[in-house]
Order: C-alpha cells, then structure tokens, then sequence
C-alpha cells in the first residue's frame, strides 16, 4: 500500500511529527491520526522491542504485555532484520533515561 503513495504525500505527516512540540501534543496528534486499536499496537510493538533489547524471554513478554508469540516474534524480526531505526531509538532512550536517573541521584 504504502510503496504506491507518492513520496511528498508520504513526507507529509513524517514532517508534521517532527513539528511536535511536547509529549502531550503527541498523544493528542495520534489520538487525532490513528484509531485506538491502531494505536495500542504500535504501543504493544514499542514495548515488546524495549523488552527484546533488554533480554527478556518470550513467556515475560506474553506476560507483561498480553502480546502474542506471532507478535514477538515479528518484533524481534523487525529489530533483526529491520532498518535498524527502532533499536538506534530505544538505545537513545535507554542512555538518556540512565542518565536522569544519575543526574538524580
């Protein structure tokens, strides 16, 4: 679907999220862009890539985020395999979270 939509239109909503002034205008953006279950399961997906990158086996995961395997399984495809983006970021988020952590320490 995606590959038939000319780039400029595709450029579009990624330039409009660069635009994005706050954590809370975000959610109020995707809130706006997405249908919920839309929403729940790139949320699901995120979640599911953080707990990948940190080692966590299958049955936590299913655990923790009522994801199934099938689900798992193409997560950690896309972190495998994938353009490398999702996990660059959830390093990104991981160092700065450390680092406020120390900061308030």
């Amino acid at each position: 679907m995606g590959k038939n939509i000319p780039k400029e239109r595709k450029e579009g909503m990624y330039k409009a999220i660069l635009e994005l002034k706050s954590l809370e205008e975000c959610f109020d953006f995707f809130e706006d862009i997405c249908a919920m279950t839309e929403l729940r399961s790139m949320e699901q997906r995120f979640e599911v890539a953080s707990m990948l990158k940190k080692e966590k086996v299958y049955t936590e995961i299913m655990s923790e985020t009522n994801a199934s395997s099938a689900t798992i399984s193409r997560v950690n495809r896309m972190l495998n395999y994938g353009t490398g983006c999702l996990g660059e970021v959830i390093d990104r988020l991981d160092k700065k979270e450390d680092k406020e952590g120390t900061e308030e320490s």
